[in-house]
């Protein structure tokens, strides 16, 4: 009971609003010192490895585009020469080629076939012009 005793007559003495900012003065020291010495470092270790996540996983962006580029060409290739038949060459080309647009390097719209007919919002003809 010595301590209780201790904090009522520095209550006593002081007031209750100084010992109190005292007391969270204490707890703004303890915690500070916590965050420092046990989170800081694993948060550094923690930004490190998401560094390295991060540059990996654009290296391997690179490589899908460079692969999806390069099978495209190649198809294309093969397709002029003649040495493949057109339809089989599409058919591994669409099989082979990346749904994402972000990969996607052969600016082909994957979503719905474009319909040259239709009228666009301004109501003027898009595709061919029609005889009236």
């Amino acid at each position: 009971m010595p301590m209780s005793n201790d904090l009522v007559s520095a209550i006593n003495q002081y007031g209750f609003p100084i010992i109190a900012a005292m007391g969270l003065g204490y707890f703004v020291y303890y915690i500070w010192t916590w965050v420092t010495k046990e989170i800081k470092p694993v948060l550094s270790s923690a930004q490190k490895t998401l560094i390295a996540l991060v540059d990996r996983i654009r290296m391997l962006d690179n490589d899908m585009i460079r692969l999806n580029t390069k099978l495209s060409m190649v198809l294309e290739q093969l397709g002029r020469e003649g040495a493949v038949d057109k339809k089989k060459a599409q058919e591994v080309c669409d099989e082979f080629t990346s749904m994402s647009k972000q990969f996607d390097q052969t600016k082909v719209n994957h979503d719905k076939p474009e319909d040259t007919n239709k009228n666009n919002a301004s109501g003027k003809s898009t595709g061919k012009k029609s005889r009236k």
